[in-house]
């Protein structure tokens, strides 16, 4: 490194000294000369056009330019105050006054310091009158740097210093903007930003700035033009290195060994087919088609699985398991809750029937064992799973955050089914995949939550996706109303009463509460189920009383608590649905209370079952029309969708009913609105990622770390990430370990850091 010069990697202590670096360090977590010119203005302000001191009248905040033509101190008979200093500044056409008070010799010196006759500068306030004549009381001012004593005030000066775009840096109390700007400017007199780590090719067909060029231009910008050009630059940074390190780990995983699995002719998977009660839709066919042919090749599959709720996944997926076990292998399915993963085996085992009564009475010639791991499992039924598992005779294995543990070992585990991926952690993920023998058994990924293709590409970045959008035959549309019930109570009595209808015709529906209820009104944990609810809202939470079936609130800090499952439910039962076989069910129940409150809600034993979110996914009843959630404006968009893919599964149509007081025109009735007026998840989930911050996104994905994307916006910039990714793939397939690329290699590493690690697992 040349003496003097400032690079990229160096440690702040040593580029600004160790009191400025460990200063920044503390307050905002930057270490490196990168990391701090990453630290990018919030916004730019400028100075403003500037007013003619002889047009100023009073109560106008105004920025003039102007010369100090007199400066006097006068000292005050006043507690608070021992001086007053009086300047008169003057534009060369009139004079104006500015006041300042002290109550310090240092305040007073560092005044005469700087204001002297002769300077120019710029000087904003509030303009006032004291004593008939007009002036500015402690305004901020700038003196023009380069400026001599005496300067010409030309408009051509006065222009250049008013449109000068200055940074807002996102600062602290420790270290303010102002503080942050110099030490960047600092940095930037000296700086070697090195080789741009962008193909000198694509710079120029996209007509990018250099890398060196965007530093400068994004931190001192010349004007907007030249910001704007700077962003460009940058977010093209942030999408190719995210999009290069993606495409690199496609490649690697192409390159790996996996065991084929192709399918066999007149094996499980084709009776499983035979058996089929329904016509698969021509999206089931064309992706099972995809997953098949990936399942036959010698490298691991890595695909994501999307859809609208209810539109077939599970079907999907057993047919890609059963492939797997008609080659030899076994295949692992991996689901966040207790009350889905029982869900998942009671589908299973009922679609493939005999299929899946290995061992039994009955059972199939092709029949294969299906076992259940959860928590709660009993230690005979354990040991017997386990075993089965151990022995290969169980070839679709179910459960939860159990199937981790050390002691279940696959005998050829071949595919890895993961359920609500965003549920589970990072390392959890790698460890199941970990207990296949070769560590690269075939991978499949399931979301019920319609993810936009930017966000895909990003996130999602490594694995190629499949999309199913059309619903099987036989399933009704879904009606989503809003009930407002503070400003029209009746709606909320017509709700109850719909309900109370529906049961009538046989149907059942679900009353859903973000609160459980069981525990002291000061325990935050109360307001949460433990199993999954995750408000985006930002609401406070809150107590909670019901009259009548109407939510009336009860004053506590200026807010009321969410309505909670134990209320609503007591309250319905001794009113509006007395008479009715009501349920409960909520993450904190015995896994065999929860077990045993499903089969009887299956079953049609419970007309209407009051719960948490706990049934957001996965939960099948298609005899369930009706679903009433209450506070609905404390949830999220895509949970909103979720939940109500919880009815209408069956050949009677389904309704959602909205119940909150949010106030009209509110950003949260206008939520419920969008949620109401269409069905489109994808369309929803657009607006949810709109809602977010772009780092809440990529967080769930990145193991809670420190989102390496600063300027990129996933939605606003869907084109830019499009054309990265393509340049990226093509670059990386020309150039897998970038040898001939190595400071793209160095940038990679330099702004993903450790999440580069991190996309290895996901």
């Amino acid at each position: 490194m040349l003496p003097g010069v400032t690079t990229l990697r160096e440690p702040l202590i040593r580029a600004l000294g160790p009191k400025t670096g460990k200063a920044l360090e503390t307050a905002l977590g930057v270490q490196t000369v990168g990391d701090l010119l990453r630290h990018y203005p919030r916004r730019y302000y400028t100075r403003g056009e500037l007013t003619d001191l002889s047009s100023l009248r009073e109560g106008d905040h105004v920025t003039v330019l102007a010369r100090v033509d007199h400066v006097s101190l006068h000292t005050m008979k006043n507690r608070n105050f021992r001086a007053r200093g009086e300047v008169i500044i003057t534009d060369d056409r009139a004079k104006l006054v500015l006041t300042f008070f002290f109550r310090t010799t240092w305040a007073e010196q560092n005044f005469r310091k700087q204001l002297v006759p002769g300077m120019v500068g710029m000087f904003a306030g509030t303009v006032s009158s004291y004593k008939g004549r007009l002036q500015l009381v402690h305004p901020e001012y700038e003196l023009l740097p380069g400026a001599p004593p005496n300067a010409d005030l030309t408009p051509e000066l006065a222009a250049e210093f008013a449109t000068e775009l200055i940074p807002v840096y996102p600062a602290t109390a420790k270290v303010s903007s102002w503080g942050i700007g110099k030490s960047i400017q600092t940095i930037l007199a000296t700086l070697d930003a090195g080789p741009d780590p962008l193909p000198a090719e694509l710079v120029e067909r996209y007509g990018l700035y250099g890398r060196a060029e965007a530093i400068r231009a994004i931190h001192r910008p010349l004007d907007w033009a030249d910001r704007t050009r700077a962003i460009e630059r940058l977010k093209w940074d942030e999408a190719f290195m995210l999009q290069a390190a993606l495409a690199q780990r496609r490649m690697a995983a192409a390159a790996l060994p996996a065991m084929p699995r192709p399918p066999v002719p007149d094996g499980i998977a084709d009776e499983f087919d035979a058996r089929l009660p329904f016509t698969l839709t021509a999206g089931q066919v064309a992706v099972g088609e995809t997953i098949a042919h990936d399942l036959a090749c010698a490298y691991p599959m890595h695909r994501l699985l999307q859809g609208e709720v209810g539109s077939g996944k599970t079907v999907i997926a057993i047919r890609a398991m059963l492939q797997v076990v008609d080659a030899g292998g076994q295949a692992a399915l991996l689901a966040p809750t207790e009350v889905l993963a029982q869900q998942h085996y009671r589908s299973v085992t009922d679609m493939l029937g005999p299929l899946a009564q290995r061992g039994q009475l009955g059972a199939a010639d092709h029949a294969t064992g299906v076992v259940l791991l959860t928590g709660s499992v009993g230690a005979a039924a354990r040991r017997s799973a386990l075993s089965d598992v151990f022995t290969g005779d169980a070839g679709i294995v179910i459960g939860t955050h159990a199937l981790l543990e050390e002691q279940v070992q696959f005998a050829d585990l071949g595919l890895v089914v993961i359920d609500e991926q965003h549920r589970f952690g990072v390392e959890q993920r790698d460890a199941l995949r970990a207990k296949a023998a070769d560590n690269r058994p075939h991978v499949l990924v399931m979301t019920a939550t319609p993810i936009p293709r930017t966000v895909a590409m990003t996130v999602y970045g490594d694995l190629e996706t499949s999309t199913l959008t059309e619903l099987p035959a036989g399933r009704s549309a879904i009606a989503t109303h809003v009930v407002p019930a503070a400003d029209k109570p009746h709606f909320l009595e017509r709700a109850w009463a719909r309900v109370k209808e529906e049961v009538s015709r046989g149907q059942q529906a679900y009353v859903v509460c973000p609160r459980i209820g069981d525990g002291p009104e000061t325990d935050a944990d109360d307001y949460l189920d433990e199993d999954d609810f995750d408000p985006q809202t930002g609401l406070e939470p809150t107590v909670v009383d019901l009259s009548g079936g109407v939510p009336r609130s009860i004053a506590k800090g200026g807010r009321r608590q969410p309505l909670s499952v134990l209320d609503v439910a007591a309250t319905l039962d001794a009113g509006p649905l007395a008479g009715l076989r009501l349920g409960i069910l909520h993450g904190r129940l015995h896994p065999e209370e929860k077990d045993g409150v499903m089969r009887a809600f299956s079953a049609g034993e419970i007309d209407v079952l009051v719960a948490t979110t706990v049934i957001e996914v996965g939960v099948d009843v298609p005899n369930a029309t009706v679903m009433v959630i209450m506070d609905a404006e404390r949830f999220g968009v895509s949970q909103l969708h979720q939940l109500r893919g919880r009815v209408g599964r069956g050949a009677a149509p389904g309704l959602c009913l909205l119940v909150t007081e949010a106030p009209p025109e509110s950003p949260s009735r206008e939520r419920l609105d969008a949620v109401a007026a269409t069905l489109d998840g994808f369309q929803l989930s657009r607006l949810d990622l709109e809602q977010r911050r772009e780092g809440d996104v990529l967080g769930a994905a990145q193991a809670g770390r420190r989102s390496s994307l600063r300027l990129l916006q996933l939605l606003k910039d869907e084109d830019l990430i499009g054309q990265a990714r393509g340049e990226a793939t093509e670059v990386v397939s020309a150039d897998p370990d970038l040898a001939r690329h190595p400071a793209l290699r160095e940038a990679i590493t330099e702004l993903l850091g450790v999440q580069a690690e991190y996309l290895d697992k996901t």
